[in-house]
């Protein structure tokens, strides 16, 4: 392959211990004057810091030359609001936020960059998009994995910081943000940061009402017998670090006024799958109120899945053949790999090229990042107090009892993971 060639004729390796100057030495000679640099850092996040600050005292920052210079960040941003808080001042003190590339390989996804053109390009969604016609919103990120070798890092980390404040609440910003006067890179940073600065901080007994955790059990999953999370390698027996965590959440505009967010992500789950659910009020029932109908008619449901099979399907009933009036649900899908030549792609490819063309629509800004740790900030402290282990759940389940009590308390269900798109890949649809 001729771009794979030309691209390996380009590669060189240097190393060296980035904590020292030498390495940022070697670096600044290897790059020809004024050429354009981007630095990825896919480091432990505690150099992130460091790192910025050594490539500004070498001058690799510095883009007075007219060439760009631009410093990608791969996330956990911080490991509290405090934390992102030091960690963004430590690094705007060195680069303008204009260099800075905050990366959540998740809005990479074609699903998740479709989300505002199905919004926006659509009246019939757009229109419906509020909380008159909507009745609460469901965020899963759900693995079938366990901890396996990260055990280091997930014990000091958790399901809650590993992905809340980054992946879930970049998708609930999709989804709840206004639409922005353009689709310039800041118009839409504008108003995702709206939305994250607008959910709901609950207060210490508010949070212990709203959000629940767990952790896994021994059990078989896969083929496999699974240790429990607290025996597995490199974590503590007395470990209260959860590895699932389902919070209901709510952001504080107009549009939204009143419409839970529930948002969930574990390991060790059912299934492989991030979706969004966006269920809709039910219909006034009145043309309905003599027939069965009246007592199984389900609520329209849009279901946006984002991995493993990406695509859409929105939920309807429709009359059912026969002499009696009566309802089935039923499905219209579509996934992206049925309609369009794609690849199975992992998010990075098209981050990366907006590294590189400098467009960050994509990429977290410094106050969206601090709203988002602001918002799970009161879960962290009341669980950094609770002397309780997480609840624990069998592998290959939904998660914890405490998940479906969280959600049932309000007259509502979990969505089931993975049904409609994956039940059309299995039928060859």
């Amino acid at each position: 392959d001729e771009a794979w060639k030309s691209l390996r004729r380009r590669i060189s390796y240097t190393s060296g211990d980035f904590t020292k100057d030498d390495i940022f030495i070697e670096i600044g000679k290897r790059l020809e004057p004024n050429a354009n640099a981007a630095f990825y850092l896919a480091v432990p996040p505690s150099f992130f810091g460091t790192i910025v600050e050594k490539l500004a005292a070498h001058g690799l920052t510095d883009e007075s030359g007219g060439a760009f210079r631009r410093v990608a960040i791969e996330k956990p941003f911080g490991t509290d609001l405090a934390s992102a808080q030091a960690l963004n001042a430590q690094i705007l003190a060195q680069v303008e936020e204009s260099q800075v590339y905050r990366l959540d390989h998740f809005l990479g996804k074609e699903t998740v960059q479709n989300l505002m053109t199905a919004r926006f390009a659509n009246m019939i969604i757009e229109s419906l998009w509020n909380n008159r016609y909507i009745d609460h919103v469901q965020i899963t990120a759900a693995e079938i994995v366990d901890v396996g070798s990260r055990g280091k890092f997930y014990d000091a980390t958790g399901a809650l910081r590993d992905m809340v404040p980054n992946h879930l609440f970049q998708l609930l910003a999709m989804i709840a943000m206004e639409p922005p006067n353009s689709f310039d890179a800041e118009a839409i940073r504008n108003e995702k940061s709206k939305v994250l600065k607008a959910l709901r901080i609950y207060t210490p007994e508010e949070a212990k009402t709203h959000g629940v955790r767990g952790a896994y059990a021994a059990g078989p999953l896969n083929d496999v017998d699974l240790p429990a999370y607290r025996d597995s390698k490199d974590i503590s027996p007395d470990s209260r670090t959860e590895t699932f965590v389902a919070l209901k959440l709510y952001a504080d505009t107009w549009r939204w006024a009143g419409v839970p967010f529930y948002l969930r992500t574990g390991k060790a789950l059912t299934a492989r799958d991030t979706e969004i659910v966006i269920t809709f009020q039910p219909v006034p029932f009145a043309q309905f109120r003599e027939t069965e109908v009246n007592r199984r008619l389900p609520p329209n449901r849009l279901v946006i899945q984002v991995q493993p099979d990406e695509g859409m399907s929105m939920e309807i009933s429709i009359k059912s053949p026969g002499l009696s009036v009566d309802t089935v649900p039923v499905a219209l899908d579509f996934r992206y790999a049925d309609k369009f030549d794609i690849s199975k792609t992992t998010g990075y490819e098209s981050l990366l090229y907006d590294l590189f063309i400098g467009d960050q629509t994509l990429f977290q800004r410094a106050d969206g990042i601090e709203a988002g740790w602001a918002a799970v900030q009161p879960f962290l402290d009341i669980w950094a107090k609770d002397p309780s282990t997480p609840e624990a759940y069998a592998p290959g389940s939904m998660g914890p009892t405490c998940a479906a009590e969280l959600i049932e308390r309000d007259g509502r269900q979990w969505h089931e993971l993975g049904v409609v798109l994956h039940e059309a890949a299995k039928n060859g649809k």
